[in-house]
């Protein structure tokens, strides 16, 4: 021992550097954050909180890092997991890329030609990127934010340099664009939310996993996912929906990120679609 300084604490001093002895007194270390929870409301009795407890239950062994939205106007049903958090959108952009497009036509009070028309099909229908960017080219980033503003999507950040599919989204946001186009509003004309949704009906069978999985016979589906792999959080796999039938009118948005696989992702999606689709085809 040299000046009661224990040769642990010199060494413990020395690889810090700082020419400060660091105490060796155990501490404790503060807890993490919790969790946060999903939040659920209903005009039907009983629903919110089966749907907090199956929703939450479907994600109790997931790993990753995933944000719901539900809104079913029949029964006044909200509920929300991470609803402000950002994602990197993928395709899920291209639902936003579309309403803009039909927005400003709107403004200019003409229709889609046809080569527009061709570009929205394809990238609605088969999640077409070389579509997207030339219709997000041809929108440019003012259109894009002045549709954003005009939608409420206060949340949403487009792209910078073309890349549409680093726009950061939110539940929020998707959910405030989903009721956009499934309600009469001042923002979307009638053609133009029923253009949406007829093409997000029309989706590639390959592509129509997610939000739809468990759905009940009789309910009519519309569909965008997304998906991308970057080196930081792994795949982002996104599904965004609207159904309609059994007596429910609803919208359903699940973002991710974190996922080891695009098919964790999708497994994951699904396990919250089935039990909302199930909890409400019950209510």
């Amino acid at each position: 021992m040299t000046s009661g300084i224990s040769r642990r604490a010199r060494v413990l001093a020395a690889a810090v550097g700082t020419g400060v002895l660091v105490p060796l007194v155990a501490t404790a270390t503060p807890a993490s954050a919790a969790a946060p929870a999903v939040t659920c409301t209903s005009a039907k009795a009983g629903l919110a909180a089966k749907l907090k407890k199956d929703i939450t239950a479907a994600l109790a062994t997931r790993k990753g890092t995933v944000a719901v939205g539900l809104y079913d106007r029949s029964t006044n049903t909200t509920c929300t997991l991470r609803a402000s958090s950002a994602y990197d959108s993928a395709s899920i952009v291209k639902v936003t890329v579309l309403a803009a497009l039909l927005w400003d036509a709107k403004k200019a009070n003409r229709y889609l030609t046809d080569r527009e028309n061709t570009l929205a099909k394809a990238m609605i229908t088969k999640s077409d990127n070389a579509a997207t960017t030339t219709l997000w080219k041809q929108l440019g980033m003012t259109k894009i934010k002045n549709f954003l503003a005009a939608a409420g999507m206060t949340q949403t950040k487009p792209g910078a340099n073309g890349y549409w599919g680093l726009t950061q989204i939110t539940v929020t946001d998707e959910q405030k664009l989903l009721k956009l186009l499934t309600a009469k509003n001042a923002v979307l004309s009638d053609n133009s939310r029923a253009y949406i949704i007829k093409l997000m009906g029309q989706v590639v069978s390959s592509q129509r996993w997610g939000t739809p999985y468990g759905v009940p016979s009789g309910v009519t589906v519309a569909v965008k996912n997304g998906w991308l792999q970057r080196s930081t959080n792994g795949w982002r796999v996104h599904s965004v929906g609207a159904f309609k039938g059994g007596g429910h009118d609803y919208v359903m948005t699940v973002l991710s990120h974190g996922n080891s696989t695009m098919n964790y992702g999708i497994t994951t999606i699904q396990a919250v679609a089935k039990v909302i689709h199930r909890d409400l085809a019950a209510s």
